[in-house]
């Protein structure tokens, strides 16, 4: 039997015990989830709390979250105007001119300031790849049977674009969309009538977050984290997997971002759970395990925030090839202190790298460190594991 081969067989008798090991599961994800078959989809979704480790609680809890998503989807993503001529109660009054606080117009034009940011940032989701662009099999019903009302890109008029300022919340630099009168997008387009994108179904994954998260809302990067796991619910060998593959990387999202949700608050960069605690921890592990390397960083001021911060908080989605960051990720939540790994990556990346860090000066040294060189994932990640 090959070493292929012998993972499968361990990853199918891991996941049919009725209750599952977690630590046995743990550590099989850690070492990378075969490729080619459902097992990443599922592991992913029991690694991050949405499924249970008792197999007779899965169906129901699916059953339920996807029911909850589409009143979700009802409840949140339906203009008023749609929703007063169904019938619902609350908007045969409303006037699209009020302002006032119960106004669900007033709450409709002011989520659409937000979903503007979301629209542009999905819009170039993974461009290094196809699969975002592509339609998908299973385009929201409820969107389609609305002939096209409730799909939430056609909020965002293409063609007018007031000024407006995303405030960072957590996120290193605070974007500031500027007074435009036409809109180009030199990035991905909506499907026809009936149709949706991969692209448009994570905005409306973003946007019900960030609808069920007002304290938080929306943050730029946020697109970088739930990507890679609609790719991987979406892209599933198994049809029933895909169909769902909305719903399942909302909650799988939502539990990742509740574990996360610091490094994208700005009041809580200083505290544990922040990012400059975790950049801290970062560089003086750097400096632990190569103090010459951490002098030259330290003597030309090419302070962690200037690199580490986005590695950190997007957990590397944006420095490697989709695959490279899915490999990363099963890594990653698999870890018993979860992000402890995490940083352990990141030191291997700046170790690999020494001898260029010690000839560089700064200027290429910021270039190598922010546009981080393609490498065999395989070797960072066996160097993180050295570190421990």
């Amino acid at each position: 039997m090959s070493i292929y081969r012998a993972r499968v067989k361990e990853f199918e008798d891991a996941l049919k015990e009725d209750e599952i090991q977690l630590k046995y599961l743990h550590e099989l994800c850690f070492n990378g989830i075969p490729d080619g078959y459902s097992f990443r989809s599922l592991c992913w979704k029991i690694l991050l709390g949405y499924l249970g480790h008792k197999r007779l609680t899965w169906e129901e809890t699916l059953s339920r979250k996807r029911s909850l998503y589409r009143q979700f989807i009802e409840d949140l993503v339906i203009p008023p105007g749609i929703a007063a001529t169904n019938g619902e109660n609350g908007c045969l009054n409303d006037h699209p001119l009020s302002e006032g606080p119960e106004s669900a117009w007033n709450t409709f034009f002011n989520d659409n300031e937000f979903l503007l940011q979301i629209d542009k940032d999905v819009r170039r989701l993974c461009p290094d790849i196809s699969f975002f662009q592509q339609p998908t099999e299973f385009p929201c019903d409820i969107v389609a049977n609305s002939k096209g009302e409730r799909r939430l890109h056609q909020r965002v008029v293409p063609s007018i674009l007031s000024s407006a300022n995303v405030e960072r919340k957590g996120l290193g630099v605070t974007k500031q969309i500027n007074l435009i009168t036409k809109r180009s997008f030199e990035s991905y387009s909506a499907m026809e009538e009936g149709q949706e994108a991969h692209w448009e179904i994570v905005q409306r994954i973003l946007f019900l977050y960030a609808k069920l998260n007002p304290g938080q809302g929306y943050v730029q990067g946020m697109n970088e984290i739930v990507g890679p796991i609609y790719y991987v619910m979406a892209s599933d060998p198994d049809i029933e997997t895909r169909k769902h593959a909305e719903a399942d990387s909302f909650f799988c999202f939502t539990a990742l971002m509740s574990e996360i949700r610091d490094f994208f608050i700005k009041t809580l960069d200083d505290t544990e759970g922040g990012i400059k605690f975790v950049m801290t921890k970062l560089s003086n592990m750097v400096k632990q395990k190569d103090p010459e390397v951490f002098e030259r960083l330290r003597h030309q001021e090419l302070h962690p925030q200037y690199y580490s911060f986005r590695w950190l908080t997007l957990l590397l989605s944006q420095e490697f090839p989709l695959p490279d960051v899915v490999r990363i990720w099963d890594s990653v939540f698999s870890d018993e202190h979860r992000f402890d790994f995490l940083i352990r990556i990141c030191c291997a990346m700046i170790l690999i790298q020494r001898d260029l860090i010690l000839e560089n000066d700064f200027a290429s040294n910021v270039k190598l460190l922010q546009n981080y060189p393609p490498i065999d994932i395989n070797i960072v990640l066996s160097h993180a594991v050295s570190l421990k």
